[in-house]
């Protein structure tokens, strides 16, 4: 009988922790992806982008972070130009963005199904605030083939920022590449 009610009592103690950490925990993984060997010449490195490697085990997603007033992410470095790593043209307007602009892509669950295209975000980091323009998506749940310049799928939490963004906020050149961020619906 003792150890039933010790048995009980940690599941009862339990039972809140498991519900709470289950709520936050909305966006789960929805698959791998096994990485293939680029064809010479064919990933971008610019931006110290990384490039498929042969049968590594890529984590996808299809799903973001919930949105709030402060979205924490990573911010990254892309080019939207034609020839920078950030491939063909932007996913909103089959264009490319000049470096000088401030423009983003975003991860696929923040990216919408293109909900958020042409829409500004305000990024907030280094004691700053900058706005940019959502033109592209930095896809998730895709990677490692000629259609995503041979990288692998992103992380679900990324705001894949411009030249200018990272002007914007004023962070020196020499630490460009990853910065902890927040953003929100501008």
């Amino acid at each position: 009988m003792m150890a039933y009610c010790q048995a009980a009592f940690l599941l009862i103690l339990l039972l809140p922790l498991s519900c709470s950490e289950a709520g936050t925990q909305k966006c789960m993984p929805s698959g791998r992806l096994k990485g293939k060997k680029p064809p010479p010449g064919e990933c971008n490195e610019q931006n110290d982008s990384e490039c498929c490697i042969e049968g590594k085990l890529y984590t996808t997603y299809k799903c973001s972070p919930p949105v709030s007033g402060h979205t924490k992410a990573i911010l990254t470095l892309n080019s939207f130009e034609k020839g920078g790593d950030g491939g063909g043209p932007s996913e909103c307007d089959k264009k490319y963005h000049s470096d000088d602009t401030p423009v983003v892509a975003l991860s696929t669950g923040w990216f919408n199904h293109m909900k958020r295209c042409h829409k500004n975000i305000t990024i907030s980091g280094n004691g700053r605030k900058v706005v940019a323009m959502v033109v592209d998506e930095c896809d998730s749940s895709k990677g490692c083939d000629a259609a995503h310049d041979y990288q692998p799928p992103c992380q679900n939490n990324i705001v894949d920022a411009s030249k200018a963004v990272w002007k914007g906020l004023q962070v020196p050149v020499s630490d460009w590449g990853w910065m902890d961020i927040v953003w929100s619906d501008a």
